[in-house]
């Protein structure tokens, strides 16, 4: 029984992402590949400050929720000292995983953003990209901090991997048009 739940689940999660896909690859193919370059880099730094921020905010809570652990006695000095003894709670460390999380795949946007800024080679698509990445990123802190239902929280990570994917691979195609012509 269980593993038919668990199969309905990731089937849920498959047509969730089937359809975003889908989607994506619609607006991607009736946008014009010389649509009009931003004027500007503010519409693209704005979802890049997005994500410092919530990196910001994840960061404070990690030092918070560690900081009332150690006040309540649900961890030890000595954990965070070494990290390998008295594990705490897994409330205590869900914003730490977060955290890193938001220090590893969030690279590649930052280098393709300012690859996209420093060319000035970015169109109001890959603006919109942007800002969806951002927003799962928001999406996948959330579930992680607060609930941690991993059916949802892989399926808001798998939709930021395919628009992040989607974001390099228009900036190499426009990238390589401009070179060619």
């Amino acid at each position: 029984m269980r593993i038919n739940t668990i199969g309905a689940t990731y089937l849920l999660i498959g047509v969730i992402l089937a359809a975003f896909v889908a989607v994506l690859v619609g607006v991607v193919w009736t946008t014009s590949a010389s649509a009009q370059i931003v004027q500007g880099a503010a519409a693209l730094l704005q979802p890049v400050v997005a994500l410092v921020v919530l990196t910001a905010i994840v960061g404070l809570m990690m030092v918070v929720y560690r900081n009332v652990a150690l006040i309540r006695g649900a961890a030890s000095a000595r954990y965070f000292r070494t990290f390998t003894a008295d594990n705490p709670a897994e409330w205590v460390e869900r914003p730490a995983r977060t955290y890193m999380n938001l220090l590893e795949l969030p690279i590649l946007f930052y280098i393709v953003c300012l690859l996209m800024l420093t060319t000035g080679r970015f169109d109001p698509l890959q603006v919109s990209l942007a800002w969806i990445f951002v927003m799962t990123r928001y999406v996948h802190a959330f579930i992680y901090i607060g609930f941690n239902h991993v059916p949802l929280r892989f399926t808001a990570f798998l939709t930021g991997v395919i628009t992040l994917a989607v974001i390099w691979t228009r900036f190499a195609e426009q990238n390589l048009n401009w070179h060619l012509s």
